[in-house]
């Protein structure tokens, strides 16, 4: 079983509330799923609409077509109408001449007569009672999420009224599954988050943009829980520079933006990379230039992060795949940051911090916070911030950590010691001591793509970052139809990983790229480092995400 719920209506309507129960109350009946969200950048009006794609499968994606649409307007129906599904049903609050299979559930009247502001929660009843499910799981969530006990109480009611008004029109047989496996349901954001408090972040600091705010609100919420800082700065200057300090004095520090913002951290980039400071950047992708689409997705920053500030120093740049690599690369972020003392950034974008899926519970166990810092045991008075080692990775301590030792950072060009130099010796010596770090990063901790397919393919599909599970999905159907795939999807971008992708490019092997972007970025970034053309693109650049079907279909066409 495998349907596609869309829930649209203006903004100020509440659908995020309606989602998020949805959302909830399936998890917890045992599904799967994958909910993701396409909303204005207004307060109030426009459209917006969230779908909600849960089956009894592994879900990697979001859906085009659409089961059950869930209208909390008539401009809903009029946009939406023609991806309904053949045996798709509408859900609205009167009649509408030329729409078959229409549920009319009168909500506002329900409501008027209980609250009048709790019309979402009539739909979540009627919606639940359409699918032939139970509601005991959804009145625990409505428990759960409201707060006093007279908006529990008529939440409860209005649901049970949703409930038994859809008696007449019940349509789908299905039943509550029972949740064997230990699973959570969690958006890109909140992985994000949890990553950088399990690692241990005490300081995080942002200026609020759109989509990477959530990341500051879920840490704010849990800043007494988690024993840690949470800062709105004045500006994406002030944020990354407040970083740069917390981490100068030993915390582990990050702070968010997207590209606009990170236009302006682009400087103190530059700080963090000559002075050698650890910071772990996340910086959320929507279509650009300027201020661009402020709620929609691209992986259009791609080039420009990899390439930013001025100068030469090295950087990591790391693009999760999904909600559970997020997690754990956000996590791994902090301790590569700690032993190379480079900044690194965590290039999400907006589909994947708004979109939230079932996945397994992390494992802890495996996780392992390592710091790179001196004891503080040691006396030296001839302490050298930057010594120059074999691997150009100098001993790193915070200042008053080592008894007689000086602790000195400068931004112009140094010495060993951190006093400024004008010498063109010792720039040279710095600079190679400094580059040395990325021959190491790639040696040791330089993860390769992950490869799903075959050993023996006739199309190989590249991807990176937020991708992976449409290309997952496009993947499985055309597999399904006989066309032999195999799938390449890259989390480290920079420093490039490239000995899977050289191996295939050797092989008699046709290689597709599928990129949300116009110029073909990361075909341009593999093209620069390795030489390797890729024979096809497939690329989007609406602002929209792609779907698992849409790629297939797509594929179908150059193939």
């Amino acid at each position: 079983m495998n349907l596609n719920m869309l829930i649209g209506g203006k903004a100020g309507q509440g659908l995020e509330t309606m989602a998020y129960i949805l959302d909830k109350t399936l998890y917890r009946m045992g599904y799967q799923v994958f909910s993701s969200k396409d909303y204005m950048s207004r307060i109030r009006g426009g459209h917006n609409f969230v779908k909600i794609r849960f089956g009894t499968e592994k879900i990697t994606a979001p859906g085009d077509r659409v089961d059950i649409l869930v209208a909390l307007n008539k401009e809903t129906i009029d946009i939406h109408k023609d991806k309904l599904s053949r045996e798709g049903i509408v859900v609205y609050e009167n009649e509408q001449e030329g729409i078959s299979n229409l549920k009319v559930i009168p909500a506002a009247d329900i409501a008027g007569e209980i609250n009048p502001k709790g019309v979402n929660t009539v739909y979540i009843g009627a919606v639940l009672k359409l699918l032939g499910l139970g509601i005991e799981s959804c009145q625990q969530v409505i428990k759960e999420y409201f707060e006093k006990e007279k908006i529990i109480k008529d939440n409860l009611e209005l649901l049970n009224n949703g409930y038994q008004k859809a008696e007449r029109y019940y349509n789908f047989n299905e039943t509550e599954l029972d949740q064997k496996k230990k699973e959570i349901l969690i958006d890109g954001t909140a992985a994000i988050a949890l990553g950088a408090i399990t690692a241990g972040v005490k300081f995080y600091t942002a200026y609020p943009m759109s989509p990477s705010t959530g990341i500051m609100n879920y840490l704010a919420g849990k800043q007494k829980e988690a024993g840690i800082v949470v800062e709105q700065a004045e500006s994406e200057i002030g944020a990354i520079n407040m970083a740069l300090g917390a981490s100068f004095g030993g915390v582990r520090a990050m702070t968010g933006t997207s590209g606009g913002g990170f236009a302006l951290m682009a400087e103190g980039m530059g700080l963090a990379g000559i002075t050698e400071t650890p910071l772990v950047i996340a910086e959320i992708q929507r279509p650009g230039p300027a201020t661009g689409l402020p709620t929609r997705t691209e992986q259009g920053d791609l080039l420009f992060v990899v390439n930013v500030s001025q100068g030469e120093f090295p950087l990591m740049v790391i693009s999760p795949r999904d909600q559970e690599d997020a997690f754990y690369q956000t996590f791994r972020a902090f301790n590569l940051a700690d032993k190379y003392q480079i900044p690194v950034v965590i290039l999400g974008d907006q589909f994947l911090a708004d979109s939230a899926k079932t996945m397994e519970e992390f494992d802890f166990a495996r996780l392992s916070i390592n710091r790179y810092l001196l004891s503080g045991e040691e006396e030296n008075e001839e302490y050298k911030r930057y010594e120059i080692t074999d691997d150009g990775i100098s001993p790193r301590a915070y200042p008053g950590q080592i008894a007689g030792g000086v602790v000195l950072a400068d931004s112009d060009e140094h010495n060993q010691a951190g006093h400024i130099t004008e010498s063109a010796e010792l720039r040279k010596t710095m600079v190679d001591k400094r580059m040395k770090k990325s021959n190491k990063l790639i040696d040791e901790d330089l993860n390769e793509p992950e490869y799903t397919g075959e050993s023996d393919i006739d199309y190989l599909l590249i991807g990176w970052g937020s991708t992976y599970g449409p290309l997952l999905e496009a993947q499985k159907l055309l597999t399904a139809e006989g066309v032999n795939t195999g799938l390449l999807s890259f989390a480290d971008v920079w420093p490039l990983p490239r000995k899977k992708l050289e191996k295939w490019a050797s092989r008699d092997v046709e290689m597709i790229i599928v990129e949300k972007n116009a110029t073909a970025q990361f075909a341009r970034l593999l093209s620069s480092e390795t030489g390797i053309i890729i024979d096809r693109k497939i690329l989007k650049y609406d602002g929209r995400p792609f779907s698992g079907e849409e790629i297939y279909q797509k594929i179908k066409e150059v193939v």
